[in-house]
């Protein structure tokens, strides 16, 4: 079976597999730092909760079984521990079992935190590293030529990705169709980055034309890349500058950075290596038969799994970012169907004695003084669904009233959530939270401010004072 394997591919999976490996670096990370205090035993939607008569089969996950902050932490560091092993190449040095071996732990303990994560874990990015991560279990080590089915796979995925993503935004809001999008999403997207206001001032005839330019990206440009080699890499080369750009003007978490690793496994084939001077591997062969069946077998899986995410795509009642499976093999994406025009945000505040001081977040803006952070590739949790909780309450409403009882305890786990506490020494008295409209200064008020990245006018009330009294009196779940 010669036909299945395509040794000239070896420097996209190379590049595949170290981005990969980044990420889940990143991914795990991130869940160790911010998972007791979001999900655990007193985080704010406690997984023990979750999980209470639910059966292994139902939920995929090792937190179905058992669960405690240790068991959580430890997974978290150790899926962070072989992400960094296949990060250096460790995972793919060895033999072709090791190899799957190594990628599939990486998969299967991410999807025990997926599946539990409930709001927190509820972002499209989620599956789409976890869809991604399952195919890359049998790409095979660096000795190994790359399996052409897995690399077409993969290319399924990026134009399920692109096209997906084009389609929601081509029927949703009418800006896109008037190219007039991007007048708002600078200022108004949920944790904007160093250079979004730099963006946001660009004048309106770019704007158009890069609205116009997204469309043709993921519109047209995706259909290359079942076509043969170099129009599908220069399709994905297409892809990847434009996930670039996003990257410059905006924190999305690793939407952006898995996307640019998929393409990466396209534009990485026989042309690019000679034209970066790259020598390949001294020992490529063929996989051994078993090998060959199971990627044969696991292609038929996803192509059947693959009916309903095709039907979404063609489907006027298109949806975004859904998952269609229990391990999240084969998934929908779509992202930004609709713009948000105002920018609102939830400021909270404490008070003690007289002075009410407010709470600073990590990504999302506070201080209108304060430059809008880099973030991406990581995720700020809490930050995102606060965005979510300012255009509806009902994002918050499981979770919010947990949150305000942990700062009014001045909670640890839950403080390090935060860029700041403004009580270091005591408690709070009172806890509010009121409501901002928040907008880009204009480079004339940015002047005359000394150096304001926002302009803010108080809205209204999110939450009226709650006292440490009115908490202890309250039913605890």
């Amino acid at each position: 079976m010669t036909w299945l394997w395509s040794p000239g591919d070896w420097l996209g999976r190379l590049l595949f597999q170290r981005g990969l490996a980044l990420v889940y670096v990143l991914a795990f990370v991130a869940a160790a730092r911010q998972g007791p205090a979001l999900l655990g035993e007193r985080g704010l939607l406690p997984v023990p909760q979750f999980v209470r008569g639910r059966r292994f089969r139902d939920l995929p996950s090792l937190f179905t079984v058992r669960y405690s902050d240790r068991l959580w932490v430890t997974v978290s560091w150790l899926g962070a521990a072989l992400a960094a092993a296949a990060l250096i190449g460790v995972i793919d040095a060895g033999p072709i079992g090791v190899s799957m071996l190594g990628w599939f732990v990486l998969w299967a303990l991410y999807l025990s935190i997926v599946n539990v994560g409930q709001q927190w874990y509820g972002f499209g990015w989620e599956s789409l590293l976890l869809e991604t991560g399952f195919l890359a279990i049998f790409l095979g080590p660096r000795s190994m030529a790359p399996p052409w089915l897995v690399l077409l796979l993969l290319r399924w995925l990026l134009f399920r990705v692109e096209f997906g993503a084009g389609l929601i935004k081509i029927r949703g809001d009418q800006c896109w169709r008037d190219l007039t999008c991007l007048r708002y999403h600078h200022e108004t997207q949920p944790m904007p980055n160093p250079l979004s206001w730099y963006f946001h001032h660009l004048p309106m005839s770019l704007h158009r034309i890069e609205v116009g330019a997204n469309h043709v990206t993921q519109l047209a440009v995706p259909f290359l890349l079942f076509l043969p080699q170099p129009i599908a890499g220069i399709g994905a080369s297409v892809m990847v500058i434009t996930q670039c750009w996003l990257l410059l003007s905006g924190n999305f978490a690793w939407l952006n950075t898995v996307t640019i690793v998929v393409g990466l496994s396209v534009v990485g084939g026989p042309v690019v290596g000679p034209l970066l001077g790259v020598d390949p591997p001294a020992l490529v062969h063929d996989g051994p038969g078993w090998f060959a069946a199971i990627l044969v077998a696991v292609a038929a899986v996803i192509a059947v799994l693959s009916r309903r995410p095709a039907r979404n795509l063609v489907s006027r009642r298109q949806l975004m970012n859904a998952s269609f499976d229990k391990l999240h093999l084969v998934n929908t994406y779509g992202a930004f169907g609709s713009i948000t025009k105002v920018r609102h945000e939830i400021i909270v505040e404490g008070r003690l004695g007289s002075e009410w001081r407010p709470y600073e977040f990590k990504g999302k803006p506070g201080d209108v003084n304060r430059r809008p952070p880099q973030v991406a590739p990581y995720h700020l949790r809490l930050d995102w669904l606060l965005w979510f909780a300012a255009l509806s309450p009902g994002y918050a409403e499981r979770w919010w009233p947990t949150f305000v009882t942990r700062l009014l305890e001045n909670d640890e786990p839950t403080l390090r959530l935060l860029r700041t506490n403004p009580f270091p020494d005591r408690p709070p008295e009172e806890i509010r939270a009121r409501f901002f409209r928040y907008r880009y200064t204009t480079p004339a008020e940015r002047k005359a401010t000394g150096g304001a990245w926002w302009h803010r006018d108080l809205v209204g009330e999110f939450m009226a004072p709650v006292s440490r009294a009115a908490e202890a009196s309250r039913p605890r779940r």
